[in-house]
Parts: structure tokens; sequence; C-alpha cells
């Protein structure tokens, strides 16, 4: 008997026209646009479905759209009978973890994330921090590298993505520092990424203060199904729900530990839920020989359903 883990996209993996076609061919799936567009009091479905790119890369639009997309995704999965064992999310993915596994209300949750998305931007103003992506190197060089690089200001890892895959982020000159440094000791690939602030680091603390008080606000109930969280690459319990959220915006995202985990407790079959397949690139790279599938439009929803019933 297979285990299934369901996981959901993270800010970066939005494209105009994410959910449209599920939203138009697929009642449960419409219903959370409009569910959305109510909680929010304006149209997400619409910059979802039509932009502008502009618009919809603004990150207190980002993140209720992918949440919003992603759910609906979900409930489409949802009616064909599949279930997950556990849930994780990139980032912001595991906002819609959580609604999966029964701890938010999707409404309260696409609320949350515009607020989350609004103070992170706010907590560092463009320009002043930045992130970039490392391939080919270890842990201990990049680590070291930071180190070397903080006489031009604070960088640290962001992501701890898949083998050979890590984030860094800080400030622009650190950055940039610390790609160059990167380079001449062989990294395969080392790139600026194109965000609009040092995601994950120390930084972000004041959007970690603001969020953890709107999470004050908000009903969370018990997880109905097993979460791992990016924080620890580990099981979560209910009652650590709001700390862990508050502590997730300013602390590395530990998804190659997330997913040697489910492998651990058995997890062969994985669904990536939400625009793009960038995280089914991740599993792979843990291990080829897992399988992979995604749900983000009618042909990928038809072939998870064909293959898994």
């Amino acid at each position: 008997m297979s285990k299934i883990a369901f996981l959901f996209s993270g800010q970066g993996a939005q494209y105009v026209g994410m959910g449209k076609e599920l939203a138009e061919n697929i009642k449960v799936a419409a219903d959370v646009f409009k569910k959305a567009d109510e909680a929010l009091g304006y149209s997400i479905k619409k910059i979802c479905f039509e932009g502008s790119k502009e618009e919809l890369d603004k990150t207190e639009n980002t993140q209720p759209a992918i949440l919003t997309t992603s759910i609906a995704a979900l409930k489409a999965i949802e009616e064909k009978g599949i279930k997950p064992d556990v849930v994780a999310g990139l980032s912001l993915g595991e906002y819609s973890a959580l609604v999966c596994s029964g701890a938010f209300n999707f409404e309260d949750a696409v609320k949350l994330v515009k607020k989350r998305g609004k103070f992170m931007q706010e907590a560092v103003p463009r320009g002043i921090g930045t992130m970039a992506a490392i391939i080919g190197l270890d842990i201990d060089t990049i680590k070291k590298a930071c180190e070397e690089s903080a006489i031009n200001g604070l960088v640290e890892i962001a992501n701890y993505n898949c083998p050979g895959q890590i984030v860094i982020a800080g400030e622009v000159k650190a950055v940039e520092t610390c790609v160059e440094i990167l380079k001449d000791k062989g990294a395969k690939k080392a790139v600026m990424l194109d965000v609009s602030g040092p995601f994950h680091t120390s930084m972000l603390e004041p959007a970690a203060e603001k969020l953890y008080e709107e999470l004050k606000k908000i009903e969370i109930k018990n997880l109905n199904t097993p979460l791992i969280t990016n924080v620890t690459g580990d099981y979560i319990k209910s009652e650590d729900i709001s700390l862990n959220l508050r502590k997730q915006v300013m602390s590395s995202v530990m998804w190659e530990h997330t997913i040697r985990k489910m492998i651990n407790d058995g997890v062969d079959t994985f669904i990536e839920i939400g625009p793009s397949k960038v995280l089914s690139g991740f599993v792979k790279k843990v291990d080829r020989k897992l399988t992979t599938f995604n749900v983000e439009d009618l042909k990928s929803l038809e072939k998870v359903t064909e293959a898994l019933n």
C-alpha cells in the first residue's frame, strides 16, 4: 500500500492563468476562487486568470493567489477520492498544507497570507535585501562563504531545497559578495534571484512579530492529517502552530529534511498541488526512484487520478 504526501507550492511558482482551467471545469475549484474574492474584498481570481504579471508578482497578491490556486486544485483532487497520509508546503505553501490538514479555515488563511505578504514586503524595503540560488556546493562551503561575506552585511542560508541546491539571502552587497566567493569555490551555478526581499532570514523579524499578532486573532483547530513543518523538517503539534509560523518567516526552510523525513516514514508517492512543478523536481533530486505527480490543470489531475484510482 503506497503512502501519499501532498506538497504545496511556494512563492515564485505563480504564473498568469493559473487555476483557470480547473475553475472553469470543476465546481469545487470555482467555489474556492469565489470564497477568496469574498474574503479579500477584491478579485484575486482576476489577478490569477488575467494578470498583469506585475500585479500577480506583488508579494501581497502572490501569496493569496498561490494559496487560492492550491486549495482549488486540492478540492479537485479530494473530489476524486485521493487523500494524503502526510502534508507539507514550501514556505508560503505551509499555509495551504494547514488548510488541507484542517488547522485553518480557508477564508482565514487567505486573509492571513495577504497580510503576511504585506508584512514581509514592509519589513525590508525594496532594494535592501535579496536572495541567490547556489547549485553544486556542500553546506559547509556555503556557510563559510556567508561568514566571509558578513563584512558587507548580513547573509544567511534561507532554503535547504534539495541535495546540491541551497538558497542564501540577506543584504544585497553581502549576498553579491557571497555569490562571487562561491563561484570561485566552484559552484555550478550561483545566481541572484528575482525577489523583492531576503525571505527566511533574521531581517524578517518585524514581519514575524506582526504576523504573530494576527495569528492570535484566528481559530486554529487540531490537525487531522500529520504535517511536517519547514522550521524543523519534522512533525508539528497543533498547539505549536502559531509560534512555528512566527519563526517560519525568519528561519531557514528545511525542505530536503522534510522530504527525507517523509521517505523514512514510508512515503513513496508525492503529489505537488498548486502552480508549477518545482517541488517535484526537488523530490526527484533526493531520490530518483520516487513517484511524483502534480495537480495544476485538467491534464495533470487526470494523470494522477488514472494512476492512483
